[in-house]
């Protein structure tokens, strides 16, 4: 990536839209706006409802990379119990369907760990590369 942009959230659910916002601003006009805030909505609310980040005191970072033929989303959290994985798309549960969304707007996407928490990251086409 040539050039990447992070900021740090509270672990608040509300935090999700300031997260929207960071990234559409951080790509407006330049990228596929829409489905890298569909990424970042999925992958921070994840990350306040799944890991420790959305504890009293968490926090999740989302960062932004620039390539020259891609855009990456990524948000770092604080781990949890479950890996993320994609769910069964049959399953009649409510919800468990985020990273199948992603995986289907996503040219690639991937789990890191950290030794005090990880990663989740999605990779976008530029529009029209």
């Amino acid at each position: 990536m040539r050039t990447k942009w992070c900021r740090a959230f509270p672990g608040l659910a509300e935090q999700v839209t300031h997260a929207r916002h960071f990234v559409a601003a951080l790509i407006a006009e330049r990228g596929p706006v829409d489905d890298a805030v569909l990424i970042v909505s999925e992958l921070a609310a994840n990350a306040v409802r799944h890991t420790l980040s959305g504890s009293t005191g968490g926090w999740f970072f989302v960062i932004v990379g620039f390539g020259d033929d891609l855009v990456r989303i990524e948000v770092v959290d604080q781990g949890g119990e479950r890996v993320p994985h994609l769910c069964d798309a049959t399953s009649q549960e409510e919800g468990g369907r985020g990273l199948l969304l992603i995986a289907s707007c996503a040219k690639d996407w991937g789990v890191k760990s950290w030794p005090d928490g990880r990663s989740v990251w999605a990779d976008l086409a530029w529009e029209g590369a």
